[in-house]
């Protein structure tokens, strides 16, 4: 299933739902992206999902600063390295 970017920041906004939730979510469906690519699946799928996990480390930043940032930096790092 494709998230948008609007219902990421749904995610985020749930007054109900703790931090930790929503973050293990966030997770859950950056995991569940990749669980659903597979070893021929065209570059534009893959760079979709490295693109939308992304966004879906800013989102986590925003709930956990330092979480957030040493998922992004390990991106970073990764796209760093081919």
């Amino acid at each position: 299933m494709l998230y948008s970017e609007k219902d990421l920041e749904k995610i985020h906004d749930y007054k109900t739902w703790s931090d930790r939730k929503k973050i293990d979510e966030l997770l859950r469906i950056d995991c569940d992206m990749y669980a659903n690519l597979g070893i021929e699946s065209p570059k534009k799928d893959r760079e979709s999902a490295r693109v939308n996990s992304r966004k879906i480390y800013r989102i986590i930043k925003r709930i956990d600063q330092d979480m957030g940032t040493q998922l992004l930096m390990h991106m970073d790092k990764k796209d760093d390295n081919g």
